[in-house]
């Protein structure tokens, strides 16, 4: 018949060495692919790491830049404020003897908003 080469040990042997064969082929191909994989990735991280290396370098500089200017620049003084421990004392006197907001400011020559709210902040601790 024509299917006695299919019992036949050396048949099997056979088609069993072929298995592996192609299976060794495969895994070898394989193992290719990865390494040239392995070979563009590097590439493009040596290429990130070259750019992000060139743009630190630039910030590193431009920080110095920012830090000799800023050692230059003097820091702008509060302002003060026109309400002190004697102008309120004495707009709260002039306040409980009747005198409006808009008078004590003018008389104390600070901002008459400042003089309405001291007295509104004087109300509710009352």
């Amino acid at each position: 018949m024509h299917l006695d080469w299919l019992l036949n040990p050396a048949a099997a042997y056979g088609v069993v060495a072929i298995g592996m064969v192609m299976c060794l082929v495969l895994f070898v191909s394989l193992k290719g692919d990865l390494r040239a994989c392995e070979r563009r990735s590097k590439k493009k991280l040596e290429a990130m790491e070259t750019d992000w290396n060139a743009k630190i370098q630039r910030l590193d500089e431009r920080w110095e830049e920012l830090s000799q200017i800023s050692g230059l620049l003097v820091p702008p003084t509060p302002p003060r404020s026109g309400l002190n421990l004697t102008k309120r004392s004495q707009a709260l006197q002039m306040f409980r003897r009747g005198e409006t907001p808009q008078d004590i400011a003018a008389a104390l020559s600070i901002p008459s908003n400042e003089v309405e709210l001291l007295v509104k902040v004087q109300a509710l601790t009352l």
